[in-house]
Order: C-alpha cells, then structure tokens, then sequence
C-alpha cells in the first residue's frame, strides 16, 4: 500500500482592526482610544521570497494568482520554492512563455498550491517522511525521497537550500518546478512510467508494495488533515530532542503512542504551554511519557484492565489503565476517544487529554 498524506487547506487571512477615536464636545480634550493589539505575521514566507532575490518568477506568479494575502496569513505553510532559473526551465521544456503561464490564472493556481503544504515541516520531518506520497494544498499528492542524504521531491527536483524560517512557516527551495499530474497531462508532459523489471524471456511490470507508514508518518498525516488534528503534537515532537522523533520514524519500533488532541494541548493555559513547548527537556520528558514499548491494542488493554503500571519510554515513570463505563482511561484523566490507528511500527490511541509524568 503506498504511504499517503492529506495536507489540509490553507486560508488564513488578516484581518486589521481599526481603533475608533472619540471626542467629548463638552471638554477641551480630545481621547483616542489605543488600537486594537492584533497578532501580526512579522516575517511570512512570502517576505522570505522577496528579500532572497532569487524568486522574481515565483512572486509575479502568486501575484498573478491572487495568492500573496493567503501566504501573508497566519499559516503555517511549508513551501516547496522553484528558482528562477527553475522556472526558465520549465518554460523551456513546457515551450510557453511566462506571459502565457500567468495569464492562465486557473492553470498557475493549482501549480502553485502544488507547491505549498499546508502544515510547517523542516527538513528533519520532510526527511522522515522518505519513500512517502504527501498531499499537498492543490490536493494532488508529491513524493517525498531522501538520495545520499539529499531531499527530493517527485524525485527529480532537488531542495537546494532547507529551513529557511519565517513567522508564519518555513520555505525550502527546489531547482525545478513540479506539476501536478493532472496538470502535467493536460499540458502534455509524459507521467512517470512504471518500474519493470526484466527476467529471462519475459519482461513484468512490478510493483512493490510499500510498508504500512510509521507512527511519525501518521501524526504528520493527520496533523496536515482537514480537518486538521495533533498540529500541536507535530510540533512538540518537532521541538523535543530529535530522538523522539527518530523512534517514532523508526520502522524496527513496537509501540503504542497516547497522542493528545489540539484540544488537549489548548487546555493547558497559553504561557504554561508555551513554555513546555520552549523546554526542550522538559517536552522530551512530556512525550516519552505518552509511548509504551510494546503494541496494546484496544481490545489488549481492555482484556488486561485494570493496569496499574504500564512501562512507558519515560525512564521509571508509567501509566495506570483502567476501563470506565466502556472507555479506556489513562492515569484517571486522559479518555481515550479514538483507538487503533495501526502504523507500521505500532499503534496511536488518541487521548483527550495531555498526561503529566
């Protein structure tokens, strides 16, 4: 089965809040209220392109498509950035003309969002996602390839230059423009052909089936979804020491994740969470807290229920399991209200609720 991830929609739009002033006809004072104080994207990806100079085509092109206010927006974005040169290329090879690509607004759209995933990934969780076909905003999904250490998407555009951060998300820059299939088609550009291989006096087309994706796959998945869930946790895993994440990549794993919703995480006050989140040992200690070694299935836990020890990945700590009124409870807090999302190196309950060592 092949490794697939939905990337949920991205709009997200400013919106600017203009502070009143007021007079008093009866005093010699004029009073003007303060403005609204309003969250703003300092640096956006778009500010990013702009300031590196190397992206001329690509901004007349998000221009053209009316995309600049959505990549202004709050995000997070991930954007896969074609060069100029990437650009010139491409024109070259597709035998149209920068003119005729930008006046054909619905074509450069879909290229475009074919371009923007719509979740912020560095290299470190692009890289993870290796072999895998991720969805993108336009909706049609691109293949993610790691070569002698080098990223690669639909495995000839090659990213250049990684982890260029900006406030609402991060930007990686590739030297060729990619095209959705369905686009790539109708402007007549030959899909990938299938691997065959040759055996004595008879040729077959194979194709090998990959492995189910791992648990780190799965959180980037649904994490990108629409709706969108665990973007929360995709990121704690992010922060935390890449060990974390290493574990939950690796296929060689056998274990069992209780992964808070972002509705967990959001029940925790803003400054707490914030600064769990800016603690890198303390988040690490957080999320190990949450992986069992092991595979519990549902049906597992509840046979064996109540468990008033069950190992996790956090050194000496681990979790009480009990069964109320038909659903799985952990440490007497955390219900969990989604189980047995399979992955290929375990299995992730979804809790609605963060556990505390």
């Amino acid at each position: 089965m092949k490794k697939r991830f939905s990337l949920i929609a991205l709009i997200a739009v400013f919106a600017l809040i203009v502070a009143a002033c007021s007079s008093d006809d009866t005093e010699d004072t004029t009073t003007t209220s303060a403005p609204a104080e309003e969250e703003m994207v300092d640096t956006t990806v778009l500010d990013l392109a702009v300031e590196a100079g190397q992206f001329s085509t690509l901004i007349a092109a998000i221009d053209a498509a009316g995309l600049a206010e959505t990549l202004e927006g709050e995000g997070p974005f991930t954007v896969l950035a074609p060069t100029d040169a990437a650009f010139e290329a491409a024109f070259e090879a597709l035998g149209i003309t920068a003119e005729e690509l930008l006046a054909d607004t619905e074509t450069l759209t879909q290229i475009l969002l074919y371009h923007v995933l719509g979740a912020e990934a560095d290299s470190t969780a692009v890289a993870a996602l290796d072999g895998s076909a991720v969805a993108t905003v336009q909706g049609e999904e691109i293949l993610v390839s790691v070569q002698e250490g080098t990223i690669f998407i639909n495995e000839t555009s090659e990213v250049v230059s990684a982890d260029l951060a900006a406030d609402n998300g991060i930007v990686h820059v590739i030297n060729q423009v990619i095209l959705p299939p369905t686009i790539a088609q109708a402007l007549g550009v030959a899909a990938p052909e299938e691997t065959t291989t040759t055996v004595p006096e008879e040729t077959t087309t194979t194709t090998e089936a990959p492995a189910e994706p791992t648990i780190a796959e799965i959180v980037v998945d649904l994490a990108s979804g629409d709706p969108a869930e665990f973007k929360t946790l995709l990121a704690a895993v992010q922060a935390a020491d890449p060990a974390v994440l290493e574990a939950l990549s690796d296929p060689a794993q056998e274990l069992t994740v209780f992964a808070p919703t972002d509705e967990a995480f959001a029940a925790i006050p803003e400054d707490v969470l914030a600064g769990i989140l800016a603690d890198q040992e303390l988040l690490t200690n957080i999320l190990l807290y949450h992986v069992a070694p092991g595979v519990f299935l549902a049906e597992d836990v509840v046979a064996a229920a109540p468990i008033p020890e069950l190992p996790t990945l956090l050194e000496g700590s681990t979790l009480s399991v009990e069964v109320v009124d038909g659903s799985v409870v952990i440490n007497e807090s955390a219900t969990v209200i989604q189980a047995d999302v399979l992955a290929s190196n375990g299995v992730i309950h979804v809790i609605d609720a963060v556990l505390q060592p």
